[in-house]
This record gives structure tokens, C-alpha cells and sequence, in this order.
């Protein structure tokens, strides 16, 4: 199950039309201005369109949105938190109303203080969350991070970490998943350059974290080797995930026998990720055949099913 994430410009409808355009199977998007606190609530022609073309495609229950990137859940500072919390409620409740069943959002920093404060911190601002939308069947998904800083989701201890807070704080764990994107753990350290070492990570994110507990995927390439704490996405075997021994000065020269031996023919292979939404975050534009990267991108992923 292939998406990307594509522009709501115009009406959110757009979204759907494109990505039926390209050939995928679902799609992320942002539901409001992702740069701004406020929103002008959701039009109900809007969120009839949505839900009419939703169920047109027969995509219910596979549809992702991401949350703002403004919010961080963690911060020590009072004012940041409150408006992060009030920002991430609008979140979940535009998710209910259009019925989108994935919300992906990052954990946020601790800067300022403790990761362990900025786990808890997290912990508090869910408890308030999940009562202000008791009832809500929209699941909030973790999002790991490359691990750059404060940034919390970096390691899978720290997702492993939030989830325990999170259920001891609200004990809803079917409102609780996980959202790991290639690009962020091969930059966090998490080599998945060939099929075993990609197999070797997801054991371990098994073992610590729980694979059923993946809600959704992002899948990217990274222009950052592994380790290099870079969050900075590439197209599919043009990185260091799928193209690493083809790079030249930073620049990816694809290779389909390259690409077929690395952690993406492993994570779009594996069984337990089979009905996941797997998310291109990929750059958008169009080749210099005028063929859109998303297809180009689509098609190599693709190729991988066994």
C-alpha cells in the first residue's frame, strides 16, 4: 500500500485526484496550514468532498495526515506547551471529522531540561489529549526522528519510553501507534543500506517497541549516511539506503541491482507491514522526461515486491 504526501492546495479534495493520478494507494496530507497555530475550522462541503471521494477510491481506514511541525509536546516552556496541546487537539479533531484514521506527528524536544522530563511532559500533554477527545477513534502515531540534538525519537528506547508513559498516563492503547521513517533511522544509526542489517533493525525496533504497533510508514531515502543525524530526504535509490556504493560527490546515480539488495526490498517485504500505509516524503517535480518523481519513485518501489 503506496502513498505520498501531497498539497491540499485549493480544496483537500485535490489531494485525492492526484494521488489517483499518480497510481497510489492512499495519501498523506496536511489538513490545515502546517506554519500556522490557527485554523478556520473545517468547511462541511469541505469534509463531505473528502469523505465522498475517500470512499469513491474505497481507501477508509488507510488515509494519514501529519500534524504541524510548530508543536512539540515536550517543551518546558508553559506558554509553547499550551498552545501545542490546543494545536494538536484541532489536529485530532480534524482527523475525526474527515475520517482519517493516522495521525503523525513528531515527539518534540526537550530542550531546556531532562529527556526524561521531556517524556513525561509528553505523557501529560496525551492525558489531557485523550480526555479533551474522549471517544475519538483517530490514532496518534509517534513519528522517529533522525535524533539531532534534544530531538526526542531518535533511538527506539526513547519510542519504546513514550509509548509505556503514554498508556500508564491514559491506558488507551489503540489510540497510540507508531510511525517510522526510513530516512530518519538510517540517519539516527539504524543501517538499513542492505536486506540483513534492515531485517536486524526491525527486530530490534520489534523487541523493543512492538512491530504491530507501526501504524504507518515513511518511506525516503536519506541524503545523510547512517549515523549522520541528518533528516534530509532523498529519492528512492538515490541515497545512502539505496544507492550508497553509486554515490559520486553527494550525488545518487540510481541502480536497480543496488537498490534491490537494500533495507527497502526488506521493510516493502515484510509481512507484518503489509497493510501499512507506506508514505513518499520524497522531493516533489518532475524528472527531465517530465514524469513526476512520485511515480518515478512509485514504480521503483514497486519492483521490489516479491
Amino acid at each position: 500500500m503506496f502513498g505520498s504526501h501531497l498539497s491540499i492546495a485549493g480544496t483537500m479534495v485535490n489531494a485525492l485526484a492526484e494521488a489517483e493520478a499518480l497510481g497510489l494507494d492512499t495519501v498523506q496530507v496536511f489538513t490545515k496550514n502546517q506554519q500556522q497555530w490557527k485554523a478556520k475550522p473545517l468547511d462541511d462541503a469541505v469534509v463531505k468532498d473528502w469523505r465522498t471521494g475517500i470512499a469513491r477510491l474505497n481507501w477508509q481506514g488507510r488515509t494519514v495526515s501529519h500534524a504541524s511541525y510548530l508543536i512539540n509536546l515536550a517543551t518546558h516552556n508553559d506558554e509553547l506547551w499550551t498552545k501545542s496541546l490546543d494545536l494538536m487537539t484541532d489536529e485530532i479533531e480534524r482527523c475525526e471529522m474527515l475520517g482519517i484514521p493516522y495521525l503523525v506527528h513528531h515527539p518534540g524536544s526537550f530542550v531546556g531540561w531532562t529527556l526524561e522530563q521531556g517524556i513525561s511532559r509528553i505523557g501529560e500533554a496525551y492525558k489531557e489529549l485523550f480526555r479533551r477527545t474522549a471517544g475519538y477513534k483517530t490514532v496518534s502515531c509517534l513519528e522517529g526522528t533522525a535524533g539531532a540534538g534534544s530531538h526526542i525519537g531518535g533511538p527506539f528506547e526513547h519510542l519504546a519510553a513514550l509509548r509505556t508513559t503514554i498508556l500508564d498516563r491514559t491506558g488507551q492503547p489503540e489510540r497510540l501507534g507508531y510511525c517510522l521513517d526510513t530516512c530518519h533511522m538510517h540517519a539516527a544509526g539504524y543501517d538499513l543500506s542492505t536486506r540483513d542489517s534492515a531485517a536486524s533493525v526491525l527486530e530490534e525496533f520489534d523487541r523493543l517497541c512492538g512491530i504491530s504497533n507501526i501504524r504507518v510508514m515513511h518511506l525516503n531515502d536519506s541524503k545523510g549516511k547512517v549515523g549522520s543525524h541528518l533528516d534530509r530526504h532523498e529519492h528512492i535509490g538515490q541515497g545512502w539506503i539505496g544507492g550508497g556504493a553509486t554515490l559520486h560527490n553527494g550525488v545518487g546515480k540510481f541502480n536497480g541491482a543496488r537498490l534491490a539488495k537494500s533495507g527497502f526490498y526488506t521493510v516493502v517485504n515484510n509481512p507484518h507491514l503489509g497493510g501499512v500505509p507506506k508514505i513518499l516524503e520524497t522531493p516533489k517535480g518532475k524528472t527531465d522526461g517530465d514524469v513526476p518523481w512520485d511515480r518515478v519513485n512509485l514504480k521503483r518501489l514497486k519492483a521490489l515486491l516479491a
